[in-house]
């Protein structure tokens, strides 16, 4: 395998990644609350660079160590993952990486077209809308029903 990619598939792949990242909850999150401190966007934008780095530079690399790569730096940020994320997204990567080694884009051209922002289901802790919404609207009756009517 050859470790360096061209011009166009190391921008591609940086995009790529990018994406991925800016995707990820568990991080938006992290660095949406500072978690990692003031710096957290700043640490964010440096892991990509330093896993993009790894990712082109590296002659063998093996999922496992991106699933570390993502991890430490999630501990960084003061977030331990334990909802699968990290292995999805250390995937992702290398997938992408094999893909833009061989000059095809597909997944990158796909994660472009699917324009999906998850903030809107992005709360902070402690913040809790549900309850006074099924107050409100009445929506969660049935529940309230036999609850009435237990007392």
């Amino acid at each position: 395998m050859n470790p360096a990619p061209t011009a166009e598939a190391a921008a591609q792949l940086q995009e790529g990644i990018n994406l991925v990242l800016s995707r990820w909850t568990a991080l938006r999150m992290a660095v949406e609350n500072e978690w990692g401190g003031r710096s957290s966007a700043q640490k964010s934008q440096q892991f990509s660079r330093d896993i993009f780095h790894r990712l082109t530079q590296s002659k063998e690399l093996y999922i496992d160590e991106v699933n570390n790569m993502l991890e430490e730096f999630m501990l960084s940020l003061n977030t331990e993952i334990e909802d699968g994320s990290i292995g999805e997204i250390a995937e992702k990567m290398m997938v992408m990486r094999e893909e833009c080694l061989q000059g095809n884009y597909d997944s990158i051209t796909t994660l472009k077209k699917t324009n999906v922002t998850s903030l809107s289901y992005c709360r902070q802790p402690g913040i809790n809308d549900d309850n006074d919404s099924s107050d409100d609207d009445g929506g969660d009756d049935d529940d309230d029903d036999d609850m009435a009517g237990e007392n």
